[in-house]
């Protein structure tokens, strides 16, 4: 089974989770902090960026996942993974806080609604079938 779109979620979501390691790297640097966060709120932020991702994306990427098992080839299925994948760097962007902070904001909507889109889609098609 080739799930085109699943495959090039999990891509997009590997490659936002290495960027959101290297920017914790960047931090953790600078301020030469090695384990912890040693109280330093941009290091906490940063974290916390790359924790939410990680709470989120996993369930995302199953639902994508078994959806398209489901219903192969469906347009709709690959704009919400990129938007999921566009609200997750909008998000980790935004934790910085600054003129961008409106993206955190942004980022949690569009991955709340992601969710429970493709948790309604889910479950629509587990009960039509």
């Amino acid at each position: 089974m080739y799930l085109p779109i699943s495959l090039s979620a999990a891509a997009a979501a590997a490659i936002v989770n290495l960027w959101l390691s290297i920017r914790i790297g960047q931090v953790r640097n600078a301020k030469k902090i090695s384990v912890g966060d040693a109280g330093d709120e941009g290091l906490i932020r940063r974290m916390r960026a790359q924790a939410n991702f990680i709470e989120n994306a996993p369930l995302v990427l199953i639902l994508i996942a078994v959806i398209e098992a489901a219903r192969p080839g469906n347009a709709w299925l690959a704009g919400v993974a990129g938007a999921f994948t566009l609200a997750r760097v909008a998000h980790g962007v935004g934790m910085d806080g600054g003129p961008l902070r409106a993206g955190r904001m942004v980022g949690t909507l569009v991955t709340m609604l992601s969710q429970l889109g493709l948790a309604v889609w889910a479950a629509t098609i587990a009960y039509t079938m």
